[in-house]
C-alpha cells in the first residue's frame, strides 16, 4: 500500500508541478487524505527531482546550446543567464531566511486560502490584462529584459506560501511583465531548476536522519520520484501547446472549486 500511495503522489506532483494550480497544496492534502507517513517532509521534496529531471530532459539540447553559448561569449546567451540569476536570487534568499516560519503553514488550511486567492488573482489578470501575443510554442526568451526577470523573481518569493503555486506566480508575473503566455511559460520552467534543486538539496541534507520516516523507504522514493519524471514530462509539453492558443481561467476555476472543496471538508 506505502507503494501504490507513492506512485499516486509521485503522479500528482508530476502533473501539479508546472502547472498553476500548487503542486505542494496538492501533495499536502493527498499525504493527509492518505494518511502518508512523511513526518520530515522528506518525500515531497525527493519526488520534485522527477519533475526537474523531466524539465532538463524536455530541454536538454536548448540547454546545452545556451551553455556553449555562454562559453563562446554569445550576448544573448549571456543575457539569458544573467535573467535566470537575477529571477532565481529573490525567492532563493528569502526562502533560505524564512524556511522554518514557512513550514508552519504547510497545512490543508493555508492551501485552501492560498488556493481561492490565487484563483482569483489569476482570473483577474487574464480578465483585465492583455498578455502578449505569441501563437506558436516557440519562447522568445531573447528579447526577455533584465526587469522583466527580476520582476518575475520577486513575484515568485510569493510561491513560498504553501497553495500559491510557484508555477501560478512565475507564470503570471511573466505576463504582468510584458511576456507572452508561451515565453512566461517556459521562464517558469527554467525557474523551477535551481529553486528547486536548491529547495530539496538542503531539505535533503537537513533531514538525512529522517528518511527511514518515509512510509516505503527507498524504494517508495525511487516509484514516486519516476512516476513524477514522467507524468511531469507530459504535463511540460501539453502546457506549452495549451498555452499558445488558450489562457489561464479554466486554472483559476480549477483552483477556486478546490480550495473551497478543501475548506468545506475542513468544516465538516
Amino acid at each position: 500500500m506505502d507503494i501504490i500511495q507513492a506512485i499516486i503522489l509521485g503522479i500528482i506532483e508530476g502533473l501539479t508541478e508546472f502547472l498553476p494550480i500548487s503542486s505542494t497544496g496538492h501533495l499536502i492534502v493527498a499525504e493527509d487524505l492518505m494518511n502518508y507517513k512523511d513526518t520530515a517532509e522528506i518525500f515531497a521534496v525527493v519526488i520534485q527531482m522527477g519533475a526537474i529531471a523531466a524539465v532538463l530532459w524536455f530541454y536538454r539540447s536548448d540547454l546545452w546550446q545556451k551553455i556553449r553559448g555562454l562559453l563562446a561569449g554569445n550576448k544573448q546567451a549571456k543575457n539569458f543567464w544573467l535573467n535566470w540569476i537575477a529571477a532565481t536570487i529573490p525567492a532563493g534568499i528569502t526562502g533560505f531566511l524564512l524556511q522554518d516560519q514557512i513550514s508552519k503553514y504547510a497545512v490543508a488550511m493555508t492551501v485552501a486560502i492560498a488556493l481561492i486567492l490565487g484563483g482569483v488573482a489569476i482570473w483577474l489578470i487574464e480578465t483585465y490584462h492583455h498578455a502578449a501575443k505569441n501563437t506558436s510554442t516557440q519562447p522568445k526568451l531573447d528579447s526577455m529584459t533584465r526587469s522583466q526577470a527580476v520582476r518575475v523573481g520577486l513575484y515568485q518569493i510569493l510561491a513560498l506560501i504553501p497553495g500559491v503555486s510557484r508555477s501560478g506566480a512565475t507564470i503570471m508575473g511573466g505576463i504582468l511583465s510584458g511576456m507572452d503566455r508561451v515565453t512566461a511559460t517556459a521562464f517558469s520552467f527554467y525557474l523551477s531548476i535551481p529553486i528547486l534543486v536548491l529547495a530539496g538539496s538542503y531539505q535533503l541534507t537537513r533531514g538525512r536522519n529522517d528518511l527511514e520516516t518515509v512510509a516505503g523507504g527507498g524504494v517508495a522514493l525511487a516509484v514516486g520520484t519516476l512516476a513524477a519524471f514522467i507524468t511531469a514530462l507530459l504535463a511540460i509539453g501539453w502546457l506549452l501547446k495549451y498555452v499558445s492558443q488558450h489562457d489561464f481561467k479554466p486554472f483559476a476555476y480549477y483552483r477556486i472549486v478546490l480550495g473551497c472543496i478543501i475548506l468545506a471538508a475542513l468544516a465538516l
